[in-house]
This record gives C-alpha cells, sequence and structure tokens, in this order.
C-alpha cells in the first residue's frame, strides 16, 4: 500500500504542528508507524492523499452514526451555510434542537449549546459547584471528560494511549479539588463519599465508558450512584458525549433507566461538525448567565450550521428500526472477529453496547482501567496495521472504541471479519 504523500504531508506537518497532529492519537504513536492524511469520506469509506480506501470503524471517533457524507445531512448544511456560517445572534435553529434533545433526554429540563464537549463539561462542573456550593469533584479511572485542568487527572483516551497518568500544566492547587476512584468500584465510591461529601459538588462518569475502551457499567452500578449523589445532597453527571444517540436515541440513561442531575452530550448531536451541550434540571441549569450568576459563553456557541446538521441527524436517527439494524450489525461483527481471534488461539476480550465495541489483547475480564491496561498493547499495534494493509481503519490506539454507522452493510461487515481471520494468524 502506497503512502508516500502522507509521509511527506506528516514530516511537514511535524515542523509546523506539535507531533504533526492537532490531536495527540492521531499521530499513531501506541500503534507506529506514521498517520494517513485524508482527503474524503462517503459512507463507510476513507480515502487517503495517495488514494488508498479504507472500511472505517473510527468514524470521526464516533459522531458519523449515518456514516460520511450522509446526503440529508449535506444537502441541510448546504442549505445552512448559504444562508450565513455564524450569527452571533438567537436562531429558531437552536429552540429546535434544545426541543429534539429534552424529548430525547428528558432529564436535560434546560440546555445550553456550547462548542467542545470539553467546554460542556467544564460549564456544568462549574455549574453543578455553584449548586452545592461545594468544590469537589469525584471521577473514575480511565474516563474522559475532555482537557480542562482538574479533569485531566487518571483521564482515559489519548492520556491512556501515550501512557500519561496526569498532565504537567496542571496546577496541584486544581488537581486536589479531584477524587477518582476505579471504574465499576461501587465499594471505594461509598467509602470516598463517606470521607469527602461535604467538600463533593457532583460524581461525573461516562455510563458507559469510551476512554480506555468500552467498558459498560457493571448491574445496578449507576443505580448505586444516583441513590449514594442523593443521599447527600450531591449532583450526578452523566457524560454521554460518546453515548448520547449513540446506543440509544435517548442515550445511556434511557438504555439504563437512570436520570442524572446533569447531562453532557456532543459529537452525534452535531452531525460531524463541532458541538457540545449541557443541561440538566431547571432549578440547577437557571444559575447560568444571563438567568444567574454562574457565567459561560461562547461565540459560536449554538453556531447554526452545527445545529442544523445536528437536527438533520437526529431526524434519520428517528426512523424506525435504526437502532436495531445497528444492534444486529454489531452483534454480528463482534461475533464474528470473537470466532475468528479463538480458532486462531488468539487471546481476546470483547465489550459491546450496541455499536460502540472493543476487542482488547487479553483473556480478560475488563471491568475498569486496571484490567484494560493489562491488553497487549504491542500485539494490538501488529493487529491494526494487518488490518490496514487490508483496507479497514480502526482506532489507533487500544484504549479506544470502534464504531458503526448505517452505512455498513453486511458485505462490510464480512469482508471485516475476513480481514481479521487473516490478521490473527500472524500474529
Amino acid at each position: 500500500m502506497k503512502t508516500t504523500r502522507s509521509a511527506k504531508l506528516f514530516a511537514e506537518a511535524q515542523t509546523l504542528i506539535p507531533g504533526g497532529v492537532n490531536s495527540p492519537v492521531r499521530a499513531f504513536r501506541s500503534v507506529g508507524g506514521q498517520p494517513r492524511f485524508i482527503t474524503r469520506a462517503k459512507g463507510s469509506r476513507l480515502y487517503d492523499v495517495d488514494g488508498n480506501r479504507y472500511l472505517d470503524y473510527v468514524l470521526s471517533w464516533g459522531p458519523m452514526i449515518l456514516g460520511h457524507a450522509a446526503p440529508a445531512v449535506i444537502s441541510a448544511i448546504k442549505k445552512a451555510a448559504g444562508q450565513g456560517t455564524s450569527y452571533g445572534a438567537p436562531t429558531e435553529l437552536e429552540v429546535a434542537l434544545a426541543k429534539e434533545i429534552r424529548a430525547a433526554v428528558p432529564s436535560m429540563e434546560k440546555i445550553r449549546l456550547v462548542s467542545s464537549g470539553t467546554e460542556a463539561v467544564m460549564s456544568a462542573i462549574r455549574v453543578a459547584r455553584a449548586f452545592t456550593k461545594r468544590d469537589g469533584v469525584l471521577k473514575f479511572e480511565g474516563c474522559y471528560h475532555g482537557h480542562s485542568d482538574y479533569l485531566l487527572a487518571k483521564a482515559g483516551s489519548g492520556l491512556a494511549t501515550l501512557g500519561i497518568p496526569d498532565s504537567p500544566g496542571v496546577p496541584a492547587d486544581f488537581a486536589k479539588h479531584t477524587l477518582t476512584a476505579p471504574y465499576n468500584d461501587i465499594r471505594t465510591v461509598q467509602q470516598l463519599v463517606k470521607e469527602h461529601h461535604r467538600e463533593l459538588a457532583c460524581i461525573i462518569l461516562e455510563p458507559i465508558a469510551g476512554n480506555m475502551g468500552v467498558v459498560p457499567p457493571a448491574p445496578d452500578f449507576l443505580a448505586a450512584l444516583r441513590q449514594l449523589t442523593a443521599d447527600h445532597d450531591m449532583l450526578l453527571i452523566f457524560d454521554e458525549v460518546i453515548s448520547g444517540f449513540r446506543v440509544r436515541y435517548g442515550g445511556a440513561q434511557a438504555l439504563y433507566g437512570i436520570q442524572p442531575d446533569l447531562t453532557i452530550l456532543g459529537k452525534i448531536i452535531g452531525g460531524g461538525l463541532p458541538v457540545g451541550a449541557y443541561g440538566g434540571r431547571a432549578e440547577i441549569m437557571d444559575l447560568i448567565a444571563p438567568s444567574g450568576p454562574v457565567y459561560q459563553a461562547g461565540t459560536l456557541s449554538g453556531n447554526p450550521l452545527a445545529v442544523t446538521a445536528g437536527l438533520a441527524t437526529l431526524k434519520q436517527l428517528r426512523a424506525r428500526g435504526v437502532y436495531k439494524e445497528l444492534e444486529e450489525r454489531s452483534a454480528a461483527l463482534a461475533r464474528g472477529i470473537g470466532g475468528a481471534a479463538k480458532k486462531a488461539g488468539i487471546p481476546l476480550t470483547q465489550t459491546r453496547v450496541g455499536s460502540m465495541l472493543t476487542a482488547f489483547f487479553t483473556p480478560g475480564p475488563v471491568v475498569d482501567w486496571d484490567t484494560a491496561k493489562r491488553s497487549d498493547t504491542k500485539r494490538y499495534g501488529t493487529f491494526f496495521h494487518l488490518m490496514l494493509e487490508q483496507g479497514v481503519y480502526l482506532a489507533p490506539s487500544q484504549f479506544e472504541a470502534a464504531f458503526l454507522s448505517t452505512a455498513h452493510t453486511s458485505a462490510d461487515i464480512d469482508k471485516t471479519i475476513k480481514a481479521a481471520a487473516t490478521a490473527f494468524k500472524k500474529l
């Protein structure tokens, strides 16, 4: 597979951009080799500058649930762009998206649109602190909530990929307000809350962890957190940037029947354009300016192109049978890969919730960050490149999720399983 132009671009990019990329995991550091520079995408396929074609399971890290360049979304964006790209003033579109989100996620009684998941998390934590009049935050090891200072302690995603436990540049005075616990370990959480409940404003988590690879919540884990926070007048925050509208139309909270106090959304609600949102109980959200004293603002918040793309995407997802089809094809892919690994004698643990899944190179089980990081990352790197050479684009990190879209066909699934079988034989 020829990669000459990608290599040349990457060499030039490294003289201009730190590490040659604008988000760390794209640099292929944990799998080796060099990144492929993408020139276009359509449906379930990516195309690079050297003319190579790939079957894509990254999907821009999750938002492209309809596949790339979905006709209904592109058409809506083109029409919106012709009317202007940003106004810095309210639009009817913002109201429409907020109504759509609230109908799907009833716990979000009021919603504020922002431009990224990191911004949404930062703002949700701020209002949680204001509401409770406490400073402390409890998060979980391996859960990534964006790169705001106080949430980078033992975060997943890119930090896990690069082997960075915490980030330099974060003052100790910021980090001291953040407690961490193992994911799915309710006893440790209960002990920490017992010791620190007077200082804790909230517990924040991904209800389905997706940034240390996919790790589902243990039975009753979310319910126990809901009860614990209620008992101690703390807020429960679900970071559904990944799982929102991915595992079900109403997100993980609809799937598991647990309502948090605040929810963070992103990715799918922007249809592939930059967006974030946070929302929750009206009495909490009414503390945000201009209704209340908690300040948060953004020039591009509620950007008409992003909101238009989000509305067009959600309209398609409301169609009957969409999530059923995603479930069936995701299950078929997982079964096929699992069977191929078993036949080749490769120890593999697969985790999956709906159309987000991970194949960990470990005999498992994988229930938290400690068990996830036992994976053989070197073997995953070899597997990644063997798949890439066969035209299958997976996440360039063991500790990320794979995603399916409605554009992935049964033929795509079959091709991927065959490619995996070939790769496993060479490991």
